[in-house]
């Protein structure tokens, strides 16, 4: 049965606990001195590559390791001259108990237990890294982080496509002390087959057809640093155990290789997936979820933010400028459609939304971005005052079905505005605020005669 000691779990007064483990020397000069477990995978031995150092004849290069599974600490000899003994029986591996005593030699250390608790409250500061939000939910996030970046917690990102997910990815790496280190994108769902194996660990000349160099993988390349991997969902079930073996040794062997290499990584991953439905399922494996899952955070929708929307425009906007003077600005009836759309690409859809609306703006002349230049779903009344639903065509994807509400909403403009000015560009031009270049562009695009818009289409 698996031990809480081990799961990272919220109260129900919104704080996070996660589980700690610390080693306490009990005799020789180091006597007293405590070292908290971080990470995944903890060393001990003579060595200074071991995360504790142990100065001792008695004691091994490298003498034993912890790691931590769902079902608690495992402590595990590395073949030691001396032994490893666990309350005086010797072990090859045995889970940890708080009180227990590790021998090492003549040194003993003695296994101290806790929960680290962290409140859960809402950042004073409305971005973290790139990421920006003034919503609660978002500056809880962003709460969170500030406390777990600065250490070598693994992260799991859950949310929709295009919530933002790399984005916090990214500034978790930048507000780490690994910020100066490689940070290294794996896309699990882009790449597939022996490929993504590849990718992963690297491989050898000839150890595969095209296998024509020797190739470090991501967990190499990200040594010191971080390796983010995105949809992790995606990976392959008979992956999933070759990584799980990487996440609890830290340690990696190439694709045709026979030399197991070492690498000190932070791991954050992520996924539009629910892991655990995923893991009911039987297609993503519980261990492997729990060892990601050390700090699990799921990014709202933006749909769920809309207090969000205001600050995200003005972000992209001013990013649209080069960050400096002469950004441009939104209408509120503008700003106000934005807040009201579902997005169902999220913070993604709306950045692609705002970039091409910058274009178009620009290229008509104009310093404010209108609902007219707005490439997304927009709901368009009648003269009644009700909303017209658009009619989507089965068998059509979604880019083509957008693409023709917008050539629906621009044709039905420019004629609702034409018949306003009695088909007079100028006039038709200043009431719209667009350049009279741009709109005699948009009427030839739709072939409308400004002497004879079709009346009866909004009337």
């Amino acid at each position: 049965m698996t031990s809480p000691q081990v799961r990272t779990r919220v109260t129900k007064d919104r704080a996070l606990e996660l589980p700690r483990c610390a080693l306490v020397i009990l005799d020789g000069k180091d006597r007293g001195r405590e070292r908290i477990i971080t990470g995944d995978v903890f060393r001990v031995g003579k060595s200074k590559e071991n995360d504790l150092e142990i100065v001792d004849e008695t004691v091994s290069r490298n003498h034993f390791e912890i790691v931590r599974e769902p079902r608690g600490y495992l402590l595990r000899d590395l073949g030691s001259t001396n032994g490893t003994f666990l309350d005086g029986a010797e072990i090859k591996e045995a889970y940890l108990k708080p009180g227990a005593v590790i021998t090492a030699g003549i040194v003993q250390l003695k296994v101290r237990t806790y929960a680290e608790r962290i409140e859960i409250l809402p950042s004073e500061k409305e971005r973290f890294g790139g990421a920006v939000g003034r919503s609660v939910s978002m500056r809880e996030i962003f709460g969170l982080l500030e406390r777990i970046a600065p250490t070598d917690a693994t992260v799991l990102l859950g949310g929709e496509t295009g919530t933002g997910k790399d984005v916090l990815a990214r500034a978790i790496h930048d507000a780490s002390h690994r910020k100066d280190r490689p940070f290294v994108v794996v896309d699990c769902g882009a790449v597939t087959g022996t490929l993504i194996e590849s990718e992963l660990f690297g491989h050898e000349r000839g150890s595969f057809t095209g296998a024509h160099n020797t190739r470090q993988g991501a967990f190499e390349l990200a040594h010191g640093g971080t390796v983010f991997l995105d949809e992790i969902g995606e990976l392959a079930l008979d992956l999933q155990p070759k990584l799980l073996r990487v996440l609890e040794q830290r340690e990696i062997r190439r694709v045709g290789g026979n030399k197991t290499i070492r690498v000190d990584i932070r791991v954050i991953a992520a996924s539009k997936r629910n892991l655990r439905f995923e893991v009911e399922r039987g297609k993503f494996r519980e261990d492997l979820y729990f060892r990601l899952a050390v700090v699990p955070i799921e990014v709202p929708p933006l749909r769920q933010r809309r207090e969000d929307t205001t600050l995200l425009v003005e972000h992209f906007l001013r990013e649209a400028s080069g960050g400096g003077a002469g950004a441009l600005t939104v209408s509120a009836e503008t700003m106000e459609a934005l807040k009201a759309h579902d997005w169902p690409g999220n913070v993604r859809e709306l950045r692609n939304v705002l970039e091409r609306a910058t274009y178009l703006t620009r290229a008509a002349g104009f310093t404010e971005v209108r609902l007219t230049d707005m490439p997304f779903v927009a709901p368009m009344a009648d003269a009644a005052g009700a909303t017209a639903p658009p009619a989507f065509e089965e068998g059509k994807s979604y880019r083509e079905n957008r693409q023709r509400w917008e050539d629906e909403f621009e044709r039905r403009y420019v004629r609702w505005l034409l018949k306003r000015t009695n088909g007079n560009i100028s006039a038709a031009a200043r009431e719209a605020d667009m350049d009279r270049k741009y709109l005699h562009k948009l009427v030839r695009k739709h072939g409308i005669d400004p002497d004879a818009p079709e009346p009866d289409d909004d009337a």
